[in-house]
């Protein structure tokens, strides 16, 4: 797919005809159908569970301090600049650690291992090293783990980099946004490009050579030209992976987007040429598009993960572990098995008050029905395999899809004529353009948006 699709067919329709609000299915079912007041007894029966069967984890933790406001983020953050709520946090970390690790198999281990936020780096280098210290102790770390930490190139110094190489971490995700000082402006977020280059140096030079590079597209003030440039820039960082995000703009569930300007935003056919100009750029150059947001070099584990049929999606977006459940520490942080999604209170006091009180912080929790499980299985082979082989689903869960969601299929033409999808007699297969719309493809088969009052709590598709 290139620019001249954009001029020559009928992208721009689709567009307009699919961009909707929609998830972005980094579970099934989403955090939308988190329940408040779930039975605590599917918490319990996971925790015992975990306690008497060893297995690989992915585990991630939320620091959510940020230094200032970036005014498009949607992420769970608390803005301050007292550095000892680092310190506080992490004692109650480590009382949340020393619950859940009681609760795990001895032969258990980690695999993965994420720092999201917020912002990671808003600890400083002493913090960090307690944080991977305090990881040693209650937790047994595979010998060779993915080791990974979200970094806001602003507030990061070589020293932080150093403590980072040295708990473990292999992997850094640099927040770049958009290199374009105008754009910085109007969200918020002035970061000279100067300060990701020097970042970028201090990883390689500390022994972290996996770099990823995070962008949004459709943000204020941005050109298509302009995010030319920004995709020039930080391929000069010669990153490993990008992370390209749809800017979602939902300021009725994130107040600080109303700082933003709506005659500022790009418009829909704008936006749409950053998203090819980036797809077609990004091949050019060496790497494959995975899918919705995310690319990786062809030599890159996500890219055989893609290959191998290996490839996953959970709350941190396309992972290559597709065989691990993810414990999840820290204020709003959700963990997910197989069968049970559970999230951590977002309030600060009431995460301090639960762990003090010697409580793990869950505030809600999903059990997930075989129903759920079925549809869950057919939507993440949709995001992470772009196909489904009837004959194959019925050979690993003895449903045929054909005779259980004949409704559901009986919606797949339209895609097919509209040139997203091929069909088979044993299945279908998502096209190179259908892979701009594989949340709309996924939604056929999502039970929970038949209730139309959800759809808001979405952002749009494209």
């Amino acid at each position: 797919m290139n620019q001249s699709d954009l001029e020559s067919s009928s992208l721009p329709a689709l567009i307009e005809k699919y961009n909707v609000a929609g998830p972005r299915y980094t579970s099934y079912p989403t955090a939308v159908q988190f329940e408040p007041n779930f039975d605590p007894k599917y918490l319990q029966d996971e925790l015992k569970n975990r306690q008497n069967y060893p297995r690989d984890y992915s585990l991630y933790i939320h620091i959510p301090f940020c230094f200032s406001l970036c005014w498009y983020c949607g992420c769970t953050k608390i803005i301050t600049k007292v550095q000892d709520r680092g310190t506080l946090y992490l004692d109650f970390l480590e009382k949340e650690m020393q619950l859940v690790s009681e609760q795990m198999h001895e032969d258990s281990s980690l695999k993965q291992i994420h720092f999201g936020g917020g912002t990671p780096t808003f600890l400083d280098p002493g913090q960090l090293r307690r944080l991977g210290e305090m990881i040693q102790t209650y937790f047994k770390v595979h010998p060779n783990p993915e080791y990974s930490v979200e970094i806001d190139p602003r507030r990061v110094s070589e020293e932080h980099i150093a403590a980072l190489a040295e708990i473990g971490c292999n992997r850094a995700s640099l927040g770049v946004q958009d290199t374009n000082p105008e754009v910085q402006k109007a969200i918020h977020r002035i970061q000279p490009f100067e300060q990701s280059q020097k970042v970028t140096e201090f990883l390689r030079n500390h022994g972290i050579h996996h770099v990823n590079i995070d962008l949004i597209y459709g943000l204020p003030k941005q050109k298509p030209a302009s995010f030319q440039k920004t995709l020039d820039d930080t391929l000069s960082l010669n990153p490993n992976r990008y992370a390209i995000y749809s800017y979602a703009h939902i300021p009725s569930m994130m107040p600080a987007q109303k700082l933003l300007k709506e005659e500022d935003f790009p418009s829909t056919q704008e936006k749409l040429s950053m998203l090819l100009t980036a797809i077609e750029y990004l091949q050019e150059n060496g790497y494959e598009y995975i899918g919705m947001d995310h690319f990786a070099k062809e030599t890159d584990e996500l890219s055989k993960a893609l290959h191998e049929g290996t490839l996953h999606r959970n709350f941190q977006g396309y992972s290559t572990h597709a065989e691990l459940d993810m414990i999840a520490l820290g204020m709003s942080g959700i963990s997910q098995s197989s069968r049970l999604f559970y999230q951590n209170t977002k309030d600060l006091d009431e995460y301090y008050r639960l762990l003090e009180e010697g409580q793990l912080p869950v505030k809600k929790g999903y059990s997930l029905t075989d129903e759920d499980k079925l549809r869950k299985k057919i939507i993440m082979q949709i995001m992470c395999k772009g196909a489904i082989n009837y004959s194959q689903f019925l050979e690993e869960t003895g449903v045929d899809i054909p005779k259980k969601y004949p409704a559901e299929l009986d919606l797949l033409p339209e895609f097919e004529r509209d040139g997203l999808l091929i069909q088979t007699p044993n299945g279908f297969h998502i096209t190179e353009t259908g892979r701009l719309f594989l949340r709309n493809i996924a939604m056929v088969f999502d039970e929970y948006l038949k209730q139309s009052r959800l759809k808001a709590a979405y952002s749009k598709t494209v």
